[in-house]
């Protein structure tokens, strides 16, 4: 049988928000990597394995968003680099099951679906006035939010300190699993979706 990173199964993995659970791909792979064949192509993301997601995240350089911009990825010179990225990823899942003893990948999917918004903001302009509407969130957009704001908070905690990469990964998984209102990810959903309710 076939596991992630050879040491984890996803058959029994429970996708419990049955909005993202068609987008949220559990296939097996023993080594999370679909070597750019989906790139390109429209919605074609859905179809890449969820943990390899992560792994991109992490290896990217950066949103572009200020201070959330890209150097806490580029602190930990995982930037382009897809295999220290997975051995970021293997190390924080290891930590992981060590400290919850459950399966990383549930504790993984639990935390994506608690730190995913629902709502979000958009501008609109009529007779010249622009103003913000809410809006709900497509499901594959969550998914993305949520993966960005797990892979900033593990870098931010871990940038210019000796927290490593995949501690601070670990550390924000288990809390956003929990619904843990200390959680980066967790503080960012609320925060968007209290700025959408006022919008209403």
């Amino acid at each position: 049988m076939t596991k992630i990173f050879n040491e984890w199964e996803t058959d029994n993995i429970q996708v419990s928000d049955l909005g993202m659970a068609q987008y949220m791909n559990l296939k097996s792979k023993m080594v999370p990597h679909n070597f750019g064949k989906s790139n390109k192509k429209a919605f074609e993301k859905a179809k890449i394995n969820i943990i390899e997601r992560l792994v991109n995240k992490i290896m990217r350089s950066g949103q572009g968003k200020r201070k959330l911009s890209g150097k806490f990825i580029r602190g930990r010179r995982s930037c382009g680099k897809k295999l220290l990225s997975m051995r970021i990823v293997e190390n924080a899942f290891r930590k992981i099951e060590y400290r919850t003893n459950h399966n990383p990948v549930q504790v993984f999917v639990t935390a994506l679906e608690n730190s995913a918004p629902r709502e979000d903001i958009t501008r609109i302009k009529r007779g010249g006035i622009s103003y913000t509407v809410a809006v709900d969130i497509a499901p594959m957009k969550r998914i993305d939010e949520s993966l960005k704001n797990i892979a900033l908070a593990a870098f931010s905690q871990s940038f210019n300190s000796k927290i490593s990469g995949a501690d601070a990964l670990a550390k924000e998984i288990m809390l956003a699993a929990k619904d843990d209102s200390t959680s980066f990810s967790i503080k960012r959903r609320n925060e968007i979706e209290r700025i959408a309710a006022s919008s209403r």
